[in-house]
This record gives structure tokens, sequence and C-alpha cells, in this order.
């Protein structure tokens, strides 16, 4: 079979990829590199260095012919988008339309696009599910729903097979040290380099983060699983920034400074997913436990 990921090049597309190619998938990536680094590209792999809102990104699929298109290039920066919304619609919404019309001249036979719990907004539910309405509170979040649902009436209207797949914080080994969404990267870098770690608020905000390895065994379970559903890619367990830097503590062996900010603009105050439909229609639950994904995590080179 063969594959194209857009963003293959990046921190999720690139574990992706090298799942993909270990388990006999001919795999293209498309990506521009804005935030993905060619040392992550499996060599073999075929890389095309493209933008997904261009017509090169589109002739590429519609050429190739894939029988799955993951789509997960896009802008995922809080900031930047409250910053620059038009970049951010840009990217991930025109980005998006250039590839399903693509998909559908290539008669792609499954589209698995990669979404966010920021959709949600700050809902403030102790366990959120896929019937909870879509409150986005910044740009990004909005973007990535619009996306959704161009996802969903381009398949109404052109019968074009697809699975959405929303994410709670993924983290693990090559993720870039910045934003909110990267928050483990981000202090495990200041850690090694002797910084304090920097607190937005009161650190008693919660997340749900998800192994990076785990959220490529839910795309590869989407290829086969979930058509035409919406689906939450998540442990269903939160936990406390300040927690987290308590694990991160036990694992560098050390204290670590702290000090504490005020909470960002768009920042989502809790979050975390039931991932019980994941359980029924994929077959998939999250493996990796916090404290031996972190130490993989910090590991890492």
């Amino acid at each position: 079979m063969k594959a194209i990921v857009t963003g293959g090049a990046g921190f999720i597309g690139s574990h992706l990829v090298d799942h993909l190619l270990s388990i006999g998938f001919d795999v293209h990536i498309i990506d521009n590199l804005y935030s993905g680094h060619l040392s992550y590209v499996h060599p073999q792999a075929i890389f095309h260095q493209e933008d997904i809102r261009s017509q090169e990104s589109k002739e590429i699929i519609v050429r190739e012919k894939p029988d799955v298109v993951f789509h997960m290039a896009a802008q995922a920066d809080v900031q930047r988008s409250i910053n620059d919304p038009c970049f951010d619609a840009d990217v991930n919404i025109t980005g998006t339309v250039n590839l399903l019309n693509a998909c559908q001249a290539a008669s792609v036979k499954r589209v698995i696009f990669s979404s966010t719990s920021a959709v949600y907004g700050d809902l403030q539910n102790s366990l959120i599910t896929e019937k909870d309405p879509a409150i986005p509170i910044s740009y990004y979040g909005l973007s990535k729903w619009t996306a959704e649902a161009y996802i969903r009436i381009f398949s109404m209207l052109h019968g074009m097979p697809f699975t959405i797949l929303r994410y709670g914080n993924v983290y693990g080994p090559r993720q870039m040290p910045k934003g909110e969404g990267g928050v483990i990267s981000v202090f495990i870098q200041r850690i090694k380099e002797g910084l304090p770690l920097q607190i937005q608020g009161d650190g008693e905000q919660t997340r749900d983060f998800v192994f990076v390895k785990d959220v490529v065994k839910a795309n590869i379970a989407a290829i086969k699983y979930g058509t035409q559903e919406t689906i939450h890619i998540s442990t269903g367990r939160s936990i406390t920034i300040n927690n987290l830097v308590h694990m991160l503590k036990q694992i560098h062996g050390s204290d670590i400074n702290t000090t504490y900010t005020m909470a960002r603009e768009g920042d989502i105050r809790h979050s975390c997913l039931d991932c019980s439909k994941a359980n029924r229609e994929l077959q998939w639950q999250s493996e990796v436990d916090m404290i031996n994904g972190l130490i993989e995590t910090y590991h890492f080179k």
C-alpha cells in the first residue's frame, strides 16, 4: 500500500512515517520544513519539499494516487494563531481544502486528519467526550475545527472516507521545545541547560498527555477502522503541570528551580479527553505510562 504523510518531517509525522515503512508501506512525505527537519526523514521515504497550500502538493497526490493520506501538516502554535490569524487560517483551512480536492481527484481510499483537543476551548468538563460542543478560544482551535467541518461536508458531497483524530497533548522524542503544546519538550530542554522552569499560571492547570508512539498506533488503526468518525486519542487521565514538574525532578535526579508567570491568552485551563470511543471503534488504547514516556523523552538526543 502507498501512503502520503503531510508534515512527515515533523514531530508526530516522522514517527508515523517510520512505522508505516516498518510494516511495508510505500511512503511519500509532503513537508515545507517550516517546523519539520530533514534529519527526521527516513531514508526510505520519498520526500517532497512542498507547502500543503500549493498546486505542486495537489499534483503530487493526484500523480501518486495513494491509498491513504495522513494529513498532519498544520500551523499548530496557539500564540502565533492569535498574533497572525490570517496565516493560521490559510495553512489550516485553505491547505486542508487544497488537499481534499487532490484526494478526490486521486480517488484516495481514506483521509486521516490530525485534529486537536483545542477545538473544545475551555469547557471545564472533567472528561470531554466527542459529543461535547466545540467552543474554541484560540484561532488555532477554530481553524482546526473548521478544517474538520470541511472534511465532513466534503465527504458528504463526494463520498470520500475519512477519520478525524482529536489528540490530547502529544509528547515524546523529536518534539520541538516551543509553545504550550510542547511544554514537556520545553521543560526538558531548560532542565538540561540548567535554567529554571517557567510555569504560566499557578501550575494547577491540567492536561491529558499521550505518548507519540501511541498516537502513531492510533493512526495505523484508523486505516482499517473508524470510517466517518471523530475519535479522541488520549489517555483519559489528566495531570497538573505541577505534578509533571515533580516527575521530571525524579527523572533528572536533583531539584529544579521553577518560576510562575501570568497565564497566557488563549491557553486552556483544563483538558482531558474520554478515549472510550477509540477503545471501541479503533480497538486502540494508550500503552505507554507517563513516567516511562518521560524517561524516553528525557534521554532522547
